[in-house]
């Protein structure tokens, strides 16, 4: 297939039992100002509702049916199809922007071969409603995914590190996504918008990362990224990373250490920071209105 027949971006969706979001999915995508994309959507062994869902969708977008094989799998085989150049992972229950393609696809085409991807802030609705700003650094994520999921990459950033790890069924499949390509050198462009709208349900991964499972596949991720985890590795991520990140570095070396604890003390241990973080912003939040609005 020739360039011109090929979309400019393929919105790649994984789904599992989320046939009830696919309407307003559709519909925020219906509103975006750039319009030259494909979606393709990857039904993860999904029920009969959302299986009865997707069989009525429009003939131009591509559904792919595949038994329950995670997160992961799901966006490989949405990867695999996608025809375009640039690939951005939705998950259904999100939603963006109506500017979001147009301001993100602009940026990627403008940037240099290792910009491997754009992102944008995140805003949170649901469970939990505010702005979430995102950033990219390489010291800082090895500790804390500071990146949304729904990234616009350059499809030969996902096959030259060789696609999300799809042993990671629990979850954080993205966070060692975005770890393998800062170690690859890739670098992102920011968007300071919140173009990105995260639906935070009580299941959802804002609250999941203080559930049992976090301290498990941190170590999982640690233990697959073995030499970034050594020390020289870490203080070289740090000074390379040096006025740019937002976590101190004691503090990095603080929570390495504490990933040493039993894994149910690690995760109350990161549980009551993670939390103490968002009161401490709300509260700064509020503090701003206040002064905003006398």
């Amino acid at each position: 297939m020739s360039p011109a027949q090929r979309p400019a971006v393929s919105i790649v969706v994984p789904c599992y039992n989320g046939g009830r979001f696919i309407d307003q999915l559709l519909a925020t995508l219906a509103a975006q100002t750039f319009r030259d994309f494909e979606i393709v959507i990857v039904d993860d062994g999904s029920g009969e509702e959302t299986r009865r869902k997707l069989a009525q969708l429009d003939s131009s977008i591509t559904v792919l049916r595949q038994p329950n094989q995670g997160p992961g799998a799901a966006r490989n085989t949405g990867f695999r199809a996608a025809r375009a150049d640039f690939v951005l992972p939705l998950d259904c229950d999100d939603t963006l922007e109506p500017n979001h393609l147009e301001e993100t696809v602009a940026a990627l085409r403008a940037a240099p071969s290792d910009v491997g991807f754009v992102f944008t802030h995140l805003r949170a609705v649901g469970a939990i409603q505010r702005i979430f700003p995102r950033k990219f650094n390489r010291f800082e994520i090895l500790f804390s995914n500071k990146l949304p999921s729904c990234i616009l990459m350059r499809k030969s950033v996902w096959e030259t590190l060789g696609g999300y790890d799809e042993s990671m069924r629990d979850g954080y499949e993205d966070w060692d996504f975005n770890i393998r390509m800062a170690a690859a050198g890739y670098r992102a462009i920011e968007i300071p918008k919140a173009l990105y709208v995260y639906r935070v349900s009580d299941e959802g991964m804002l609250l999941s990362h203080c559930s049992s499972r976090h301290a498990a596949i941190w170590r999982s991720i640690r233990e697959k990224n073995e030499r970034l985890y050594r020390l020289p590795e870490i203080l070289k991520a740090w000074r390379s990373a040096r006025g740019t990140q937002h976590m101190p570095l004691p503090v990095a070396l603080g929570i390495l250490a504490l990933a040493q604890l039993p894994d149910r003390i690690f995760t109350r241990v990161m549980g009551l920071y993670r939390y103490g973080r968002l009161f401490l912003q709300g509260w700064r939040d509020a503090l701003r209105g206040m002064q905003t609005h006398p």
